[in-house]
Order: C-alpha cells, then sequence, then structure tokens
C-alpha cells in the first residue's frame, strides 16, 4: 500500500522543513511527498532534495484545490492529508494502514496535538480545545476514547482512499474553510466509512497571539454557521448553535438591566453562574492535560472570547449569508 503524502502550502518555510525531516523519521517508508506552493522556489532541485519531497508550484489557489491538484498527480493507493504546520508520529502511516484492510473503510482521520515546544500564548490557543466546553471536540486535540466511526474530520490529518476520492470528486474547492466538512459528507453519502483512531496522531502547531486565534475561529464560525443551512446533514447540530445562543442570551441580560426587571436580572445573574461553574470545570479538564497552570488559566479568556466571536460569526453564516466561496477558489491559468 503507497501513500501520498500531499502538503498544501503558500510558500516553503521552517515548518515544512519541521514536517519533512518528522516524514523521514516514520517507520512505514513506503510513501511519496508532494509540496503545492503558490510559486517556484529559489533553488528548486536542492530544495526537493533537502526535503526528500516533489515540489509543484499551484499559481495562488485555495488549500482545497492544491489538494486536488496533488490527488491527480499522486500514485499512491492512499492519499494522507496534512498541513504544513503539522507533523506526525513515527508510526502514523502503519496504524492507519490497518483500517484500510477493511475495504468499506474509506478514510482514516485522527488527533492533531499542541507541540509542548509551542509558545506560551499558542499553547494557551490550543489548551481551550482540550475542553468539551471550550471547543467541543477534544478528541480532535488529544488522543482520547476508542476507534469509532466519525462523520466528520479536519483535513490537518485525513487520509482518504484514492479511489474514493475520484468518485465524490475530490474537494469542494468553493468553499475554504468548511471543504473537509463538505468532503466527509461526501464520501458518507457515497457509503464510504470513516474511521478515528486516537493512535493516528500528529502534532499541530497552533495560532501565536490572540487575533490571530480569533481570526481562524471566526472563519469556522461563519462557515459552520452557513453549512448549518446548506449542508444540515452534518452541521445543524445543537453544539454548533450553543455559542450563539450564548450571545443572544448576553445581549438579552444586558438589555434586561434597562427595563429594571427583578425576574429577568435574576435569570441572566443564574446564567452567569452556570457558565462560570462551566468554566472552571474546564479548568480543572485542561489543567489535566496541560502542565503549566498559567497556561490553562489565560486559556479561560480564550474561551470565552471564542466563545462569543464564533457564536457572532455563526449567526453570520446562518443568518445572513447567502453564498459563501473561497476567493482562492479559481485555478490560475
Amino acid at each position: 500500500m503507497l501513500f501520498s503524502i500531499i502538503i498544501p502550502v503558500q510558500r516553503i518555510n521552517s515548518y515544512i522543513f519541521e514536517t519533512c525531516s518528522k516524514l523521514k523519521e516514520l517507520d512505514n517508508k513506503n510513501f511519496e511527498v508532494l509540496i503545492y506552493p503558490d510559486d517556484i522556489e529559489e533553488n528548486h532541485d536542492e530544495m526537493e532534495k533537502q526535503l526528500g519531497a516533489k515540489i509543484i508550484p499551484s499559481g495562488k489557489v485555495s488549500p482545497a484545490i492544491k489538494r486536488d491538484m496533488g490527488a491527480k498527480r499522486a500514485k499512491g493507493d492512499i492519499l494522507a492529508f496534512i498541513d504544513d504546520d503539522a507533523y506526525p508520529r513515527k508510526d502514523w502511516l502503519t496504524n492507519a494502514s490497518r483500517h484500510f484492510g477493511n475495504p468499506n473503510v474509506a478514510a482514516v482521520g485522527g488527533p492533531a496535538i499542541t507541540p509542548e515546544s509551542d509558545s506560551f500564548l499558542q499553547r494557551v490557543s490550543g489548551a481551550i480545545f482540550l475542553s468539551r466546553i471550550g471547543g467541543g471536540f477534544p478528541e480532535r486535540y488529544r488522543p482520547i476514547g476508542t476507534i469509532r466511526e466519525v462523520d466528520d474530520w479536519p483535513s490537518v490529518n485525513l487520509m482518504v482512499r484514492k479511489d474514493m476520492f475520484e468518485k465524490v470528486g475530490g474537494f469542494n474547492s468553493a468553499y475554504w474553510p468548511g471543504e473537509d466538512t463538505k468532503f466527509c459528507l461526501d464520501i458518507i453519502k457515497a457509503g464510504g466509512k470513516i474511521i478515528y483512531d486516537p493512535d493516528v496522531f500528529v502534532w499541530h502547531h497552533r495560532r501565536g497571539g490572540l487575533l490571530k486565534h480569533l481570526n481562524q475561529i471566526g472563519q469556522y464560525g461563519l462557515h459552520r454557521g452557513f453549512f448549518a443551512k446548506r449542508f444540515p446533514e452534518t452541521s445543524r447540530r445543537l453544539k454548533y448553535f450553543i455559542p450563539s445562543f450564548f450571545v443572544i442570551f448576553l445581549s438579552a441580560g444586558m438589555a434586561s438591566f434597562f427595563i429594571h426587571n427583578n425576574f429577568f436580572n435574576g435569570l441572566f445573574y443564574a446564567g452567569i453562574g452556570v457558565y462560570i461553574i462551566a468554566l472552571i470545570i474546564a479548568l480543572f479538564q485542561i489543567q489535566s492535560k496541560e502542565k503549566k497552570f498559567a497556561v490553562s488559566l489565560v486559556s479561560l479568556f480564550y474561551i470565552f472570547l471564542t466563545h462569543i466571536w464564533y457564536g457572532i460569526r455563526f449567526l453570520q453564516g446562518y443568518l445572513f449569508t447567502k453564498e459563501l466561496k473561497s476567493k482562492l477558489r479559481k485555478v490560475s491559468e
């Protein structure tokens, strides 16, 4: 079984060197590496030798299109997608390959863990996802639970049979981010199974700084809100709406102070109390995995702002966005 590891990237950077160095340490050597930067790099041939990869310029297009381009060129039976700011454990391919022995398994995904080498704020950005209260899907960010079927998985750590990829038409490059949600839905509709395995994991560097974190979260919220009405099968779920309900609750609570209604004010205070208790629970959940207490503590501030901004952007996508297409969807001529 040959794996084709496909990595979209804007330009060759320090992260991609780290990724490729870790790929060379994989215990399964039956793979090729295809890297898709926007433009041709200086010292192209020498860089290919250093990275142990084929570097193919794609033009300024979305990561979804780069992955589609990689799939067409790939020689492997299995397409292994990973981001340029992520790197795998040495048994990444070995652990994934055991699932593809089942012909009904179309794709395999695993968690993406924040490296200990990340900066303080990167660790904070990653820490919020260690709690269900913070991110809702802790299994995507740490190796927990058992092997099971899922219907949605991020492309930072996702492998799929090439024949299934071709059957569903690849990623829907009109959407980014969010193309992986649509892609997984297409696989499910085509009758394929997607398997989560906590031992198929990679490390994934997080966003450094609050604004970068919120920008990423806002994009997720906008697309999930839009997908909740466009692709309700896997996106119209209660957990995705909860941050928006929280935003509405806060807005209504603050408005109640102007009408001086003790009943509504009491409900607001009670709701805030419940939320504070939830944050305390999240603190203990995060601290059980995060070694630095300061990271866990600051993550509570990040969680609050994440809920607010995700909730606002989700409402924007769900109620006010008629169409949502990537500006980078068109392949350069």
